[in-house]
């Protein structure tokens, strides 16, 4: 006991950045500060506010520009606010009431963009820097005019920006730790962070297979290292594939997983899901489909949906109108009964399974279920013309054959309305046709054409709605060719009007119809990636060269009676900065190489590694985030540059410490440097200063003074005369 109690007291030493410390409440000063001003709309929080309203109110929809974790996060921040999603986002400006958290709206966000800060100084340290050039790429950071305003508002960029830094930040300090098991929580991490940043934003995509191309060529060196056991490489290789491979896909997968599973009610954006998504989700279609049969008879009345009307979905309908006798360009038709696929829930989207080999057009008892390979005729429900094709040409698709509904005009046209069920994705080869859950394609037996939505809008003689052909199954794309029964019930009356009057009330049976997780995620990935919105253009939309000589900027929010504004504009100095250090590496790393190539060394292998290790971090990382907008046919804006931008704000100090250190031998060049990098960090401060009013919208500045700081002609600057 005594010689226990001796160990008293316990001391706990600790070391304390306290540079680290200083940035870090500057930045949390910086991002945080009156986050609630302005009371109002911002720019793109018109965009994203709808999609947080529709997450507390648990709203299915899906987002084109990206996966959901983004949303999920800025959704977290106000359901944390109490927000109820009770807010109707329609206009930038539109003032926020009193009784929802702005601060909470914005926090998370600001919180990620204040967080970058001292990671981009303990970036700099990990690629084996001084701490002097880790407060200027901090700084360079902390007063970027831009990057302050993107942190501030329910916006994505400071989100995708954090866990792109997270990543490459917990990977070098993975690579540079000791050997130890502790390190490969630091992998773990970087794995975590790379499928964050692919969650919030595609675009998180380049940055991360950058870092595993680094992680690559690391391990490549590992294998090669002959001090290395056999068996230590084998388990080290295993750790990466599985931190920086399979826990990315099993986290991006998870994001879905738990946006799905919030989301699970009918909303907006429901119809560009399959029935079988659309069922599956708390009411819309699912209240429709409810007790609907789930096996497809012969006499049942079915609504068929095209499986590629997308974005806007489009059902089997015919109608009393005739294709006419004589098209615009001469062509003749068969003249017979429309044959149309219609955008709307519609009497005339009915149709009934009928045996060729029987009259009756009711089920029996017990039905009889239509299986695959089956030889069915489709009856319109509404005029009772069977839909029939031949070896005539559809009206705006002469290759394709025209699909009618069969008129007997005692000429001799024969009718040809029978068609083969083909069930493409059955288990078994006698799987029975079902409803919401079976894609079917119809053959034509006669021509072996296969019932497809052309897609082509039909003249005001086909009320421009859209041509359904025949085409032949080797010419068309499979993806076009399916149908999917979506309203179904089982039909009991044999006469016409008895059963018009039917169409109106379905039966109900109890039928349990689920989907799988992994079915709608598939559904859900495949939309987001394919289902695009038509781009328009904007009058802040801006082209990626633009971007790197501030030739633009972005009007946030304006006042509706004062002079109070803020945009979204760099910081002039510290983008010149950047540009200037691209520049300048790529100028040094040419002359490294021509020179080494030619056998001069001019530094050491190791300083030559740690300037490669810079360049594919930095010049790499603004390379992968810019690049890919040079060949991208959408809308762009500025704050598309932003993730490249801090890239370089990491180079500029790098490179300088570079130069200082290696390439200037004399004290006095060495302080000249030192003078000029002083000067311009002041100048970056002083142009902080003098955009802030821009960047924070306060305080409000005269029509004169917002006229001064139109540094470029081409912003669009806008102020009030009094």
């Amino acid at each position: 006991m005594v010689s226990v109690m001796a160990q008293f007291p316990l001391v706990v030493t600790t070391q304390v950045d306290v540079v680290l410390v200083l940035v870090s409440l500057l930045a949390l000063w910086t991002r945080l500060s009156y986050l609630s001003y302005p009371n109002a709309v911002v720019f793109d929080e018109v965009y994203y506010g709808q999609f947080v309203s529709l997450y507390m109110k648990r709203v299915f929809f899906i987002d084109d520009s990206g996966p959901p974790l983004g949303h999920t996060i800025l959704a977290l921040g106000a359901y944390l606010g109490g927000f109820d999603g009770n807010f109707v986002w329609n206009r930038i400006g539109a003032e926020y009431p009193s009784s929802l958290s702005v601060w909470s709206l914005r926090f998370l966000p600001a919180l990620c963009g204040a967080l970058c800060v001292p990671l981009v100084y303990l970036l700099t340290l990990e690629l084996k820097f001084s701490h002097l050039s880790a407060l200027g790429a901090s700084v360079l950071l902390l007063l970027d005019n831009s990057l302050i305003v993107q942190s501030r508002f329910m916006l994505l960029e400071s989100l995708l920006i954090f866990f792109v830094l997270l990543s490459f930040f917990s990977y070098l300090r993975f690579h540079n730790s000791s050997h130890s098991c502790f390190r490969y929580c630091w992998l773990l991490l970087s794995g975590a962070s790379c499928a964050a940043a692919v969650g919030v934003k595609y675009m998180g995509v380049f940055s991360y297979l950058l870092l595993v191309g680094v992680a690559s060529l690391h391990t490549w060196h590992l294998i090669g290292d002959q001090a290395v056991s056999h068996l230590s490489v084998c388990v080290q290789c295993v750790c990466r594939i599985v931190c920086l491979l399979v826990v990315p896909v099993l986290l991006y997968v998870f994001w879905f997983y738990i946006h799905l599973t919030l989301l699970d009610r009918s909303g907006p954006h429901d119809q560009l899901m399959s029935p079988a998504f659309q069922a599956s989700l708390e009411g819309g279609l699912s209240r429709i489909t409810q007790g609907q049969p789930l096996e497809v008879a012969y006499g049942s009345q079915v609504t068929l949906r095209s499986s590629v009307s997308q974005p806007i979905p489009c059902w089997l309908h015919s109608h009393k109108a005739n294709y006419p006798i004589r098209y615009e360009n001469g062509r003749g038709s068969s003249h017979q009964q429309q044959i149309t696929c219609y955008p709307f829930k519609d009497v005339n989207n009915w149709w009934i399974i009928k045996d060729p080999d029987r009259q009756e057009l009711v089920v029996g008892t017990p039905p009889r279920p239509v299986r695959h390979g089956d030889v069915i005729q489709l009856v319109h429900g509404m005029t009772s013309r069977f839909l029939n094709s031949h070896d005539v040409a559809a009206p705006m698709s002469p290759h394709s054959q025209e699909v009618s509904g069969y008129i007997n005009f005692n000429v001799s046209m024969a009718a040809q309305n029978l068609w083969r069920v083909n069930l493409p994705h059955r288990e078994a080869e006698s799987e029975s046709w079902k409803t919401i859950l079976s894609e079917v394609r119809l053959v034509h037996v006669n021509t072996s054409a296969v019932l497809k939505l052309s897609g082509v809008s039909l003249p005001d003689w086909g009320f421009r709605q859209l041509e359904v052909v025949g085409e032949k199954l080797f010419k068309a794309h499979s993806s076009s060719l399916g149908w999917t029964v979506e309203e179904h019930r089982y039909g009991t009356s044999q006469e016409q009007k008895e059963r018009e009057a039917e169409l109106h009330s379905p039966t109900h049976i109890d039928v349990e119809r689920k989907i799988s997780f992994w079915a709608k995620f598939l559904e859900l990935q495949w939309k987001m990636l394919t289902v695009k919105q038509e781009d328009s253009e904007h009058k802040y939309s801006s082209s990626p060269l633009e971007w790197v000589t501030m030739e633009t900027n972005i009007a946030y929010w304006l006042h509706s009676s004062t002079n109070a504004q803020i945009h979204l504009i760099g910081n002039p100095v510290s983008w010149g900065v950047a540009i200037l250090s691209l520049l300048a590496y790529q100028l040094l790393a040419a002359i490294y190489l021509v020179r080494r190539r030619r056998g001069f060394k001019d530094i050491s292998d190791g300083v030559w590694a740690r300037f490669v290790c810079v360049g594919c971090v930095c010049v790499g990382g603004w390379v992968v985030n810019f690049v890919p907008f040079l060949l991208m046919e959408k809308t762009l804006f500025l704050y598309h540059y932003l993730p490249a931008l801090c890239y370089l704000h990491l180079l500029s100090p790098a490179l300088l410490e570079h130069v200082h250190t290696h390439l200037l031998s004399k004290a006095t060049h060495r302080r000249a440097l030192c003078v000029c990098a002083w000067i311009v960090l002041t100048s970056v401060f002083l142009s902080y200063r003098t955009f802030c009013p821009l960047t924070y919208g306060t305080p409000e500045l005269s029509a004169n003074q917002l006229q001064a700081l139109k540094w470029r002609d081409s912003w669009d600057i806008l102020y009030r005369y009094r």
